[in-house]
Formats: C-alpha cells, sequence, structure tokens
C-alpha cells in the first residue's frame, strides 16, 4: 500500500549528516520540553493540591491541582496560532529556539514558587500563570520539531523521523518519572518542603543543553524552497479558508491518543495510591516502563508506515484502543505489579502504534507553505479535545460513580469519536476533496 496524502510535499534533498543532526536536536529539544511540562503533571498528581490549594479537602485539593495542570492544554492553541503563524513567516528555527526559552523559564520560576501559606492566593495565581506559559510554548515546540525532522528527512524517511521526533513526550516524561521516582525517596516533610522543587530546578541545565545545539541548525529545506518564492502574510487565514475540514478531522483523530496518554500516566498515580493502596514509587516504576514501550515502539511503527502505509496502521490502531482501557483497569485492579505492567503493555502498544505515525501522517495533509500553522492549531486543537481534562474527567468520573468503568467507557468512547474521524479524513484525503 501506498501512502495516501491530500498534498505533495516538496522534497528537497537533504545531506544524510545534516538530517541525522536535525532529528537530534528535534528530538533532544522535544524531550526538554516535554520533561518539563510533564514535571508538572507529576507534581499537580502528588504534591501541589497540599501546597497550593490547603484550604480544600484532599480530593477537591487534588481536583483543582489536576485543573491547573488542564490549563496549560487550554493554553496550547494560543501558542498554535502565534507559532504557526510565525513559523510559516520566519521559519522553524526561529519558532523552536522561541519555545525552548519560554519553557525554560516558567519551568524554572514553579521550582522557586512559595507556598500558599507563604503568599496566600498568589500562590496557585501565579503557579497558573507559570502553567499557561508552559502551554504556550508546547503549543507551538511539537509542531516545529516534527515539521524540522520530517521536511529534512526526505520522502522515504518520513514516517521514521516524525516518530523518532514523537518520542520525546516518552523520553520527556521518562526523565520527569525518573526525577520525581529519586526525589519520592525523601521523607514526606523533606519531600513537601524542598525535594519536590529539584526536579523544576534541574531544568535549567537541559534548557542551556537543547539551546546550545538548536542554535546551529539549518532552516528546513521546503520551508526554504517555499518561501523563495514569497511567504503568506497571513498563513492562519489560508487554513481557516481553504484547509478547515482538516484541522477538525486531525483534531477529533486525536482525541484518543490524548485521552488514553493522560489518563494511563497522570491520572493512574492517583488511581494506584488512593484507590488500589499501592506505593508512589510502583506507580510512578510502571508509567516508566510503559514509556519505554512508547519509545522502542513508536520508531518501529513510523519506520513500517513508510513501507506499508500509515491509513491502515492508524485505522486499525484506533479499533483497538477502544476495549483495551477495559483490559488495562482490570490488569491493573489486581494490584499486582506483574499483571499491572501487563496492563500497560495491552493498552500501549495500540497507542504507540496510533501516536507514532501521527507526525508524518497530518503534515502530508497541508501544503508546505501553511503546513506549521495547520500542523500547530490541529495539534493544540486535539490536545483541548483530548488531553486537557482528561486527568480531570477521569477523577471526576470515578469520584462521582465510585467505579472505574466510568472512566474506562470514557477512554472507549474517545476511542470511537477519533475512529469516525479517521475515517472520514482517509476518504477525503484519498480523493483531495478538502
Amino acid at each position: 500500500m501506498t501512502n495516501v496524502s491530500a498534498y505533495k510535499t516538496v522534497d528537497v534533498a537533504t545531506p544524510p549528516r545534516q538530517a541525522r543532526q536535525v532529528l537530534l536536536s528535534s528530538l533532544l529539544g522535544t524531550t526538554i520540553e516535554y520533561y518539563e511540562f510533564f514535571v508538572y503533571g507529576i507534581a499537580a498528581s502528588l504534591v501541589f493540591g497540599k501546597l497550593f490549594f490547603p484550604s480544600f479537602d484532599p480530593l477537591m485539593g487534588t481536583l483543582l491541582s489536576l485543573a491547573t495542570f488542564g490549563v496549560g492544554f487550554v493554553a496550547r492553541p494560543i501558542g498554535g496560532l502565534i507559532f504557526g503563524h510565525f513559523g510559516d513567516r520566519l521559519g522553524r528555527k526561529r519558532m523552536l529556539v522561541t519555545s525552548l526559552l519560554m519553557m525554560g523559564t516558567a519551568t524554572f520560576a514553579i521550582g522557586l514558587l512559595p507556598s500558599y501559606d507563604a503568599i496566600g492566593v498568589w500562590a496557585p495565581i501565579l503557579l497558573v500563570i507559570a502553567r499557561i506559559t508552559q502551554g504556550i510554548s508546547l503549543g507551538g515546540e511539537y509542531s516545529g520539531a516534527v515539521l524540522m525532522s520530517v521536511e529534512h528527512a526526505g520522502a522515504k524517511r518520513r514516517g521514521l523521523f516524525g516518530s523518532i521526533v514523537g518520542t520525546g513526550s516518552g523520553w520527556g516524561l521518562l526523565l520527569a518519572n525518573l526525577a520525581f521516582l529519586l526525589v519520592s525517596q525523601l521523607d514526606d516533610n523533606a519531600f513537601l518542603a524542598w525535594g519536590w522543587r529539584i526536579p523544576f530546578l534541574f531544568s535549567a541545565v537541559l534548557v542551556v543543553l537543547g539551546l546550545a545545539i538548536r542554535i546551529r541548525l539549518d532552516e528546513s529545506p521546503e520551508f526554504t524552497a517555499v518561501s523563495a518564492d514569497g511567504v503568506h502574510r497571513f498563513p492562519l487565514a489560508i487554513i481557516a479558508r481553504d484547509h478547515w475540514r482538516q484541522v477538525v478531522l486531525i483534531a477529533a483523530g486525536m482525541i484518543s491518543a490524548g485521552v488514553v496518554f493522560y489518563v494511563s500516566t497522570v491520572f493512574s498515580l492517583t488511581y494506584g495510591s488512593q484507590e488500589l493502596g499501592v506505593s508512589r514509587s510502583l506507580m510512578l516504576t510502571l508509567v516508566l516502563f510503559a514509556n519505554i514501550i512508547l519509545i522502542i515502539g513508536m520508531p518501529f511503527f513510523g519506520w513500517l508506515s513508510d513501507r506499508i502505509g500509515r491509513r491502515t496502521i492508524f485505522t486499525v490502531s484506533l479499533v483497538a484502543l477502544i476495549p483495551a482501557p477495559f483490559v488495562w483497569f482490570l490488569l491493573l485492579n489486581t494490584a499486582q505489579p506483574a499483571l499491572m505492567l501487563l496492563g500497560f503493555v495491552v493498552l500501549y502498544v495500540p497507542f504507540v502504534a496510533n501516536f507514532g505515525i501521527m507526525p508524518a501522517y497530518f503534515a502530508e495533509m497541508f501544503p508546505a507553505d501553511v503546513r506549521f500553522a495547520g500542523v500547530a492549531v490541529s495539534n493544540t486543537l486535539g490536545q483541548v479535545l483530548g488531553s486537557s481534562t482528561a486527568p480531570l474527567i477521569a477523577a471526576a468520573l470515578l469520584s462521582s460513580y465510585q467505579s472505574w468503568t466510568a472512566v474506562a467507557v470514557y477512554m472507549a468512547l474517545a476511542g470511537v469519536i477519533s475512529l469516525i474521524a479517521a475515517i472520514i479524513l482517509q476518504v477525503r484525503a484519498a480523493d483531495t476533496r478538502f
């Protein structure tokens, strides 16, 4: 089967060494950004409810803390609009340097924030401001890093290159979990007093490393080629006029992956400790192993999509993601580490297949002259619809129904929505009726 895309991409030859440098740089930068984004999510589940919302009961404090986690996703479309506009006007490279600086500053600032007991209501207000900055940054980072790699890859390696950059989310979460796994060995008093700040402050080292590499990159050859004839003054206006159907369908197609990922990596930490009575360290370890599956599996499915096409992989994986949450919860509820790990395997194999081919598949849905805007807006809208409130909705469903079944149904329904969107997207892409 061959790949079917809505548009032909500009296949500009890139020296292999340069393409590899861009790939490694994009992977490193995306890893750093997601590390910084995810340390917030872990802290929101474990500590922020106690430090920034202490006047509420424990459950409500956790819900409010997870709500601030969702604020970062709500801010992503703003970042998608800003970075999408300038990414198609000024180039991918400048936007990637800017996004990394923004994320690093916000994350380091969180590590220095006083608690509610120290400055009162200003503590959660400043926390939300920092989280919004993180969201705006990541709204442009992922799309820009993916496009830099895909547009350097050449026609036969787009799936592989895009999927490798996509593993940055897994590497970032892996590093974030390792960081909190280490500081969680502290006693509770030390952890709450200062231990939780270490993963945030450590991000400064990663940002300096990432910037040192990124500023030496060459611009995307596809952007250079199309910009030689002039760039659009308002790329977003072209997207809104000519490509809004792709945006809506791609965003809907992302819902399932977002829900599965954030329920399994953020909500599961609270669920495991409060409902199953297992240790914080065990849950962090399970999420760590799940992300090893992601890191290994995504390049495989990206490579496979370059050979058999992305449509089949995307559809079959969504079909599998409908029953998988029920199996995951059944195995998770045994509270037996080996069976809990098996549950993550069952859930993550179809998730990784689905998520792994998204970068190249969705990039191919837009022409190069408005690709940054199209991918950024689609991606951030999909994150809002699927990822932003997933931990909060899961926690609220568990609280309301006192049963994991409601959460599994929610995850399965997300799979159904994405499957319908994927089918429509594929039909329209096949005959270019966008």
